[in-house]
């Protein structure tokens, strides 16, 4: 996620970058996390090393020097430190996840196809799978329980490490080779061997329905989304309404859901967050189609960006919001670099909406709940105030 005052384009992060602020949502395919505004960058390495030593990134680096000069690992020792806060959102990534981590921004990943989040019990869930990877081949579902992987237990560990595992990060394990999933749905409990895979992500898939509906679904925010449902909306039929579909979408980068936000916006605020008790604010590009009427679709499985961008356009007028709570990931986290090369993102501060609501702990409640048919209902919503009809229908 990332942008100015008046927001600019989001860079990918490099390997050798240094502070950059996050809001982070994980995947177990490929987490996805996103930079703040460019002004909070800064990419030199000294800038990393000075900008580091404090709070909590402290005691962590400290952690990490100290394990190098006994000769231990500088990433467990971080990772102990870390995982003392209590804070889910807290992880720390060795040289090589976070060289994945970053790819994965890009929409690209070694993996076998599931997104994946840590409950507040520690257990961790499947929360979507990608369809024509191996994990959809073995049949699994949004919903599962993932219970170890090639026999390592994963309850309660950080979703960096079960990233970690799934990849085989740790054995260079490339494309093609095997992993073992023990998995969990409601009592049945059984094991599956899946090959990896590389795989890629289409973010944004659109369709129009028989009604003359365009239905605009973002799986997740990496590079290039925010641009993709620009381009959307300006192909969809003049006059047409729009579902945005944001139902399951884990988050990604600001930046992204900033642009997104600009398609439906003519500037203007679109949200606004704290760092260590500093305020800034992030606004939309003028120009954005402020005429045609929009739903925006959620569920329990929309976070962090997806909420930022939901919280948006229900404040600024300009959707209506259908189906049910949405996760309320709205925690701002900063990665930082250690000693030995690895980063560990901390936990700094929250964003809230441009009425100033806070999204973290809450999630955003929809102008009108729905469940399976929630579809239908965007449908009749988009009647009501002006759109195309539309329902759920066939795409053509």
């Amino acid at each position: 996620m990332s942008g100015r005052d008046l927001f600019c384009q989001p860079r990918r992060l490099r390997r050798g970058a240094a502070l950059t602020f996050v809001f982070t949502s994980v995947l177990v395919a490929g987490a996805a996390t996103g930079t703040l505004p460019e002004a909070d960058r800064k990419s030199a390495p000294d800038a990393v090393r000075a900008a580091v030593p404090a709070g909590r990134h402290a005691d962590v680096a400290r952690a990490a020097e100290e394990a190098m000069a006994e000769g231990k690992s500088p990433v467990e020792a971080a990772r102990r430190a870390v995982s003392r806060s209590g804070d889910r959102w807290d992880a720390v990534y060795s040289p090589d996840e976070y060289e994945e981590f970053e790819e994965a921004l890009d929409g690209r990943y070694t993996g076998v196809g599931l997104w994946a989040r840590r409950e507040r019990d520690g257990r961790i869930e499947v929360t979507r799978v990608r369809a024509g990877s191996p994990a959809a081949e073995a049949a699994i579902r949004a919903g599962d329980r993932l219970r170890s992987v090639d026999g390592h237990e994963v309850d309660g560990r950080p979703v960096t490490e079960v990233v970690s595992l799934l990849r085989g990060d740790t054995t260079d394990a490339p494309a093609g080779t095997t992993v073992r999933l023990g998995l969990q749905r409601g009592t049945r409990v059984w094991d599956v061997t899946l090959r990896r895979a590389r795989l890629s992500t289409e973010p944004v898939t659109v369709r129009e329905l028989a009604g003359g509906v365009t239905v605009i679904k973002v799986a997740a925010f990496t590079k290039g989304t925010g641009d993709r449902v620009r381009g959307a909306v300006r192909r969809a039929p003049a006059g047409a309404g729009i579902v945005l579909d944001l139902r399951g979408n884990p988050g990604g980068l600001v930046g992204e859901a900033v642009t997104a936000a600009s398609a439906f916006l003519d500037g203007g605020l679109v949200a606004t967050y704290d760092v260590e008790g500093e305020q800034r604010a992030l606004h939309a590009e003028g120009g954005g189609d402020t005429a045609r009427p929009v739903v925006a679709l959620v569920d329990g499985g929309t976070m962090s960006a997806a909420e930022l961008l939901t919280g948006a356009l229900q404040d600024r007028g300009r959707a209506i919001v259908v189906g049910s709570r949405t996760f309320g990931k709205g925690s701002v986290q900063m990665p930082g670099r250690l000693p030995g090369g690895s980063v560990a993102e901390l936990t700094v501060g929250h964003y809230r909406t441009p009425s100033g609501r806070s999204v973290d702990g809450r999630g955003i409640t929809p102008d009108l709940e729905a469940g399976e048919d929630a579809l239908q209902q965007a449908g009749t919503v988009l009647s009501g105030i002006g759109g195309p009809a539309g329902g759920p229908g066939e795409p053509r």
